[in-house]
């Protein structure tokens, strides 16, 4: 998840372009590069945040230009990687936000063709085929260009010889349009530009627009024109650094569908130092803390289903206490900072033992992507709210998409049937956004139960994890004491502190566990307990046994996970919300736990 900038006007580029990186750093922050036009082009680019940046920026003129910060995926956080990339006549220059899937077919076809590459990525290819597209017309290049592309990809690229001309690209990855008054700007999000211009024309997915001082044009890939209006934001800078939304974890469980399709996109693996990571093994176990440990006790259940391969899960500040065996597991440990010192420590002591590690992390660069011996990237971007939720969710759908990868290695899973859960995978979005469309209904229970002293979240089979995660969320964030327990234990202690005061949450999704949860559901509505279902869509059973359901759409078992688990961020944000709670920094907790 890069951040864009483009900028053609009467100002000086660099200023502009440098304030606008500066508001999109969220969006990555292991490099960052600004290309400014001007007869030609100077470019200024170093890995490392805004700050390095800025400390060595000359004065540069020129009146239109391009920015970029990013958020590695093909290639470390170096110089050579950072953004913006030039042609091999250093006339052109391109940002690119996404990932090119195709990356290698079209590199080796460039590189016979005499092209010099000078960085790892993924995104110097698309400069070097416009290089060779462009016949004095820059938007004629580019529309070429896209149809040669696969991926995701929101595009910037400037040319020495026209001078003031922007084009920029959006296909999924998202564009957005600033009008302005003898000056037009583009970037990856409103608040990077707002405090330039309140006009804004948001892109959609196959779009091509070019941009000067004076008039923006937009066509499809198709070459035709678009016509579309500008919109006025009704907002201020400091409201839309959440982009509108109360608080930032909330802003978080809404980017979730386009974080989903961002991790499954890219999902690849990464030998960060020069391994191979064992696709087919005997035992795997799984090593985390928190809310990464959630996610990888909801991969236990991922891997033993697709791929038949027992695992177990550590809490990564027990694994390091405990005695070796003589089992040789894959090792995996996920932490979204990379720099969780309890997830290193049990990595460690993995390694010493001689396993392989695998990493599943989210920013590039951190300790865990150069300690591991292979590296599973999410693509969450960057997460302010201390509670975790997009990072989880990516979380999930790495282990997801790596189960998957390990039945097909093994042979469990069948090609087709790999196919089909594929884009059953890619089907998600779409799924979580019509949960968080069902936001009122939530609202409306959380108001219900947000005077309440303590909650139990039951769940079963590879939904208990998933109770747990959303025990987790209500206390840290509401301060309300909650538990989760699998269905099945209720009788075996916790069913003695619930009463009418107690609200119980129940996961009862239509899968092998369904009749037993209802059991459970009866029995905590016999001592009083107001209970809350999450249910399948289509279940008529289920409201005969709860007091309020909240309705999932159908999807394969295995991935009911990431769907209740939105429901459970929502509920535990609506509820803190309601209590007037410091949602986004929650009292004694940090983001990153990086001191034992």
């Amino acid at each position: 998840m890069c951040g864009i900038i483009g900028y053609s006007g009467n100002r000086q580029a660099r200023d502009v372009v440098l304030s606008g990186l500066k508001r999109l750093e969220y969006r990555g922050y292991d490099s960052a590069g600004i290309v400014v036009g001007n007869g030609s082009i100077q470019l200024v680019k170093d890995k490392g945040g805004m700050a390095n940046l800025e400390s060595i920026l000359p004065e540069m003129k020129g009146q239109y230009g391009i920015g970029h910060t990013r958020w590695a995926t093909h290639g470390p956080p170096l110089k050579n990687n950072s953004h913006p990339h030039l042609d091999c006549n250093e006339e052109l220059a391109l940002v690119h936000n996404g990932i090119i899937e195709n990356n290698m077919a079209l590199r080796e076809e460039l590189i016979e063709r005499g092209h010099t590459f000078k960085s790892e990525t993924d995104s110097e290819v698309i400069v070097h085929i416009l290089e060779e597209l462009y016949d004095g017309n820059l938007e004629d290049a580019m529309l070429k260009t896209v149809a040669k592309l696969e991926g995701s990809f929101a595009l910037a690229a400037i040319h020495a010889k026209e001078n003031g001309k922007i084009v920029g690209v959006r296909n999924i990855s998202p564009l957005v349009v600033g009008v302005g008054k003898k000056e037009n700007f583009l970037a990856s999000d409103v608040p990077a530009i707002l405090e330039y211009t309140d006009r804004m024309i948001y892109l959609l997915d196959g779009e091509i627009v070019t941009l000067t001082r004076d008039e923006v044009k937009i066509m499809n890939f198709e070459g035709k024109p678009v016509a579309r209006n500008w919109q006025k934001v009704e907002m201020n800078l400091e409201g839309a650094e959440k982009s509108g939304y109360e608080h930032f974890m909330l802003k978080e469980i809404f980017e979730q569908p386009d974080v989903i399709m961002d991790t499954f996109i890219g999902a690849n693996l990464n030998a960060e130092n020069g391994y191979s990571i064992n696709l087919r093994p005997d035992t795997i176990k799984i090593i985390a803390c928190g809310t990464s440990y959630h996610a990888g006790y909801v991969g236990k259940y991922m891997f033993e289903e697709f791929a038949h391969v027992p695992t177990t899960v550590d809490i990564a500040s027990e694994y390091r206490f405990s005695s070796a065996t003589n089992s040789n597991p894959l090792i995996i440990g996920i932490s979204q900072s990379g720099e969780t010192s309890d997830t290193l420590a049990a990595l460690r002591t993995a390694q010493k033992r001689g396993f392989n590690t695998l990493g599943i992390v989210n920013i590039v660069g951190s300790t865990l992507t150069r300690e591991a011996d292979n590296i599973f990237y999410t693509r969450a971007g960057l997460e302010v709210g201390v509670a975790a939720t997009k990072t989880y969710i990516t979380q999930l759908i790495a282990l997801l998409t790596l189960a998957i990868k390990v039945g097909v290695a093994k042979k469990t899973l069948g090609i087709d049937e790999a196919r089909h859960l594929s884009n059953q995978l890619r089907k998600l979005p779409k799924h979580v956004r019509t949960v968080l469309d069902n936001s009122e209904q939530i609202i409306e229970i959380s108001r219900g139960i947000s005077d309440s002293k303590s909650m139990f979240f039951l769940g079963r089979n590879m939904n208990f994890p998933v109770a747990l995660e959303g025990a987790l969320k209500m206390k840290e964030i509401s301060y309300i004491h909650a538990e989760g327990y699998p269905g099945g234990e209720l009788k075996h202690g916790p069913l003695a502190l619930v009463t009418e005061d107690t609200p119980v949450i129940a996961i009862a999704v239509k899968d092998q566990t369904y009749e037993k949860m209802l059991g459970n559901i009866g029995e905590v509505s016999a001592r009083g307990a107001t209970v809350i279902g999450i249910g399948t869509e289509g279940d008529t059973e289920l409201p005969k046994y709860a007091d309020h359901v909240i309705f999932i759409p159908k999807v394969p078992p295995l991935f009911t996970p990431v769907l209740v688990s939105v429901v459970m961020q929502l509920l535990a944000y609506h509820v803190a919300n309601v209590r007037g709670c410091e949602i986004d920094k929650p009292r004694n907790l940090a983001k990153s736990v990086t001191v034992e």
